[in-house]
C-alpha cells in the first residue's frame, strides 16, 4: 500500500479495535492507538504473510512484545482474515478464543506475549536461526517504552549486535507514558537513541504519528549493513482520540457509551477528511 491507503486502513481499524474495547469491556486503548501506525505499515505495506498459510516457512515473523495492545493486532488479523469476525465479537466473553495477550493459538501469532522484555530475545533467536538455515525472511518486533526497563531486553541486543542480526528489527513505540504515569519519572530511558548504539545497533528516531515517514523509513532498512535496526518510534498514546490524546488513565480503560460515540465520531471525521 501506499501512504494515502496506508492512513485511510489505519483510521478504520482504529474504529474498529475502539469498537472492541468497547464492546469487549476491556483493554490497553492508549497504547493500542499510539503503535497502530507501526502496525499497519507492517502488515499493509511491508511484510510478507499469507493469512490462507499462516505458517508458510519463508514467511516473515511478527513478536508484539508489548503483548498488553493485543486489541491493535487483533483488529489487524481479522482484517487480513487470519481470524474470523465472530471471535472479535466474542472477545471479553468467557471462553474466548482472543485473550487480552496474544497467544500462539491465534492464526498468525508466533509466540505467546505479554510477560514484557521477553519479544526481543525471541526475535533475536528467530533471526538467528534464519541466519544458520539461510533463509531470507525478516523478524520484527514491537516493544514498549515502560518495557525498557525490563534487563532481558538488553542481553538480546547484545546477541543480536553479536550475531550480526541485520535481519532483525525492532521498534519502541515511545509514546512517554505507561501504567503508572511518565515514564520519565518511573525509569527514565533518555538518550534512548545513545542507549541503543552502543549496544552496537543501527538506530534512528521516527514519528510514528507520521504514516509517511513510518514507510520510509521501512522502505530504506539495509538488510545487509550487519546490524540490527531499531526505530524510535515517538508516538502520541491515544491517537486519534482527541480526549484519550497524552493522557495516563488511558493505558488500559474503557470508554463509556458517550465516550464510545465521541470517539467514533472523530474516527469518522477523519476518514471522510482522507
Amino acid at each position: 500500500m501506499e501512504a494515502l491507503e496506508l492512513k485511510k486502513k489505519a483510521a478504520v481499524l482504529r474504529k474498529n479495535l475502539i469498537e472492541l474495547i468497547y464492546k469487549g469491556g476491556t483493554g490497553h486503548t492508549g497504547g493500542d492507538l499510539s503503535v497502530l501506525n507501526v502496525l499497519t505499515t507492517l502488515y499493509y505495506h511491508t511484510m510478507n504473510v499469507d493469512a490462507k498459510n499462516p505458517k508458510m516457512e519463508n514467511r516473515d515473523r511478527f513478536i508484539l512484545s508489548k503483548g498488553h495492545c493485543a486489541e491493535a493486532l487483533y483488529a489487524i488479523l481479522c482484517d487480513k482474515g487470519f481470524i474470523e469476525q465472530s471471535e472479535l465479537d466474542a472477545y471479553g466473553t468467557f471462553h474466548a478464543h482472543l485473550g487480552g495477550h496474544p497467544d500462539n493459538s491465534i492464526p498468525g501469532v508466533e509466540i505467546n506475549t505479554g510477560a514484557l522484555g521477553h519479544g526481543l530475545s525471541v526475535g533475536v533467536g528467530m533471526s538467528l536461526a534464519g541466519k544458520l538455515d539461510k533463509k531470507d525472511y525478516h523478524v520484527y518486533v514491537v516493544m514498549g517504552d515502560g518495557e525498557q526497563a525490563e534487563g532481558s531486553i538488553y542481553e538480546a541486543a547484545m546477541a543480536a549486535n553479536k550475531y550480526k542480526l541485520d535481519n532483525l528489527v525492532a521498534f519502541i513505540d515511545r509514546n512517554g507514558l505507561q501504567i503508572s504515569g511518565s515514564t520519565e519519572d518511573v525509569m527514565p530511558l533518555e538518550s534512548i537513541e545513545e542507549r541503543w548504539t552502543a549496544f552496537g545497533w543501527d538506530v534512528k528516531t521516527i514519528h510514528g504519528d507520521n504514516i509517511e515517514e513510518v514507510k520510509a523509513a521501512l522502505d530504506a532498512v539495509d538488510y545487509s549493513n550487519g546490524k540490527p535496526h531499531l526505530f524510535i518510534s515517538r508516538s502520541t498514546k491515544g491517537l486519534g482520540v482527541s480526549f484519550m490524546e497524552n493522557v495516563a488513565k488511558w493505558h488500559h480503560g474503557v470508554p463509556t457509551k458517550e465516550q464510545y460515540e465521541e470517539a467514533m465520531k472523530e474516527l469518522d471525521e477523519q476518514i471522510n477528511a482522507l
